[in-house]
C-alpha cells in the first residue's frame, strides 16, 4: 500500500504575508475555503506578529471568526506572549488550531528578523510553547535558514541540529526546517537532514523548501528518500520572508502533489481543487 505523505499549506501565511497589494478578508476566507475543500487537514492562517512588522497579517483576529467550521487544524504563527494573549482572544469554539513558534538557525537572520539572539528567541517564545501545552493546543516549530543565510552565508548542518535540540528542549514538538531564501542544494539538504535527524526523529520532521534557486522539488525529492514525510506547501507559489531578500517563492501546493503522485505517494488532497486554489491564489499578486 502506497504511503501517505502530509501536506501542511502555509499560502494563507507564508505566501500572503510577503503580497505587496492589500489582500481582503473576503478573499483570504474564500482561498482558505477552497483549501479547506481540497482535502487539506493542516492550513497556516495568519500570524499574531506586529501589524507594523507585516501589514498583511494585521487582521488575523477577524479572519478566525470568518473561517468555515470543518475537519481541518488552523495554523498560526505567535511569536511572543503577546502574541498568545491575541491567539487566545480570537479562537472560535469547536475549532481546531496549532500554533507555531519561530527560530533561526543562523544569527545573522536571528538579529534582523526577530531583533534578537538565537538564545535570547528561545527564551521569547518559551512562555509561547508552555501556554501551548498547558492548553492542549498543537505546538509546531520552525527553524529558518537550514542550509543559508542571506547574512551570514552557509549555515553547517550541525548548527541547524543544534538549534534544532535547543528548541525541542523548550516543549516536544515537530519542527519544520526552513530553506528560507531557496538557495539548498540536494546534497546540503541531505547532509542537514542527517545531522537534524540524530537529534530528533525523522517522522516528527517537515521540509519548507522554496524555489527561488528551482531546485525545491529536488530537495524534496531527497528529504522524502530521506524519510521525510510531511512538506510545507503554498498555493500558486505565493509568497517567500519579507525578511529575506531576494527570496519569494515557496514551492507550489499544485506542483508537490504532483511529485508526490509520480512517486507513489497518498496526500488524499483533491489535485482539482488545488488547481481552482491556484488559479485565485495567483489572482491575489
Amino acid at each position: 500500500m502506497a504511503e501517505w505523505v502530509h501536506i501542511h499549506e502555509v499560502g494563507p501565511r507564508d505566501g500572503l504575508q510577503n503580497e505587496s497589494r492589500v489582500i481582503t478578508l473576503e478573499d483570504k476566507r474564500a482561498l482558505i475555503a477552497l483549501l479547506v475543500r481540497s482535502g487539506l487537514r493542516d492550513i497556516e492562517v495568519g500570524s499574531f506578529v506586529s501589524p507594523r512588522a507585516v501589514p498583511q497579517m494585521a487582521e488575523t483576529d477577524a479572519l478566525l471568526a470568518m473561517l468555515p467550521q470543518a475537519d481541518v487544524r488552523y495554523g498560526v504563527l505567535v511569536p511572543n506572549a503577546r502574541g498568545w494573549d491575541r491567539f487566545i482572544a480570537a479562537r472560535q469554539d469547536g475549532a481546531d488550531y496549532s500554533v507555531a513558534v519561530f527560530i533561526s538557525a543562523s544569527e545573522g537572520f536571528s538579529q534582523s528578523n526577530l531583533r534578537c539572539s538565537i538564545t535570547e528567541s528561545l527564551d521569547i517564545l518559551r512562555p509561547v510553547a508552555a501556554a501551548a501545552v498547558a492548553a492542549g493546543v498543537d505546538l509546531r516549530g520552525y527553524v529558518s535558514c537550514v542550509t543559508d543565510c542571506p547574512f551570514d552565508g552557509p549555515v553547517a548542518p550541525g548548527q541547524v541540529a543544534e538549534v534544532v535540540a535547543r528548541l525541542r528542549d523548550v516543549a516536544p514538538m515537530p519542527v519544520s526546517l526552513g530553506d528560507t531564501i531557496g538557495q539548498g542544494t540536494p546534497a546540503r539538504v541531505a547532509r542537514m537532514i542527517e545531522a537534524v535527524a540524530e537529534v530528533m526523529p525523522v517522522a516528527e520532521l517537515a521540509g519548507h523548501f522554496h524555489d527561488t534557486g528551482g531546485r525545491a522539488l529536488d530537495n524534496i525529492a531527497v528529504a522524502l528518500d530521506l524519510g521525510v514525510r510531511a512538506f510545507d506547501a503554498s498555493v500558486g507559489g505565493l509568497g517567500g520572508c519579507p525578511y529575506a531578500p531576494g527570496a519569494p517563492g515557496n514551492v507550489a501546493t499544485e506542483a508537490v502533489l504532483e511529485l508526490m503522485a509520480r512517486r507513489g505517494f497518498r496526500t488524499g488532497v483533491d489535485a482539482d481543487m488545488i488547481a481552482a486554489a491556484a488559479e485565485m491564489a495567483r489572482g491575489m499578486r
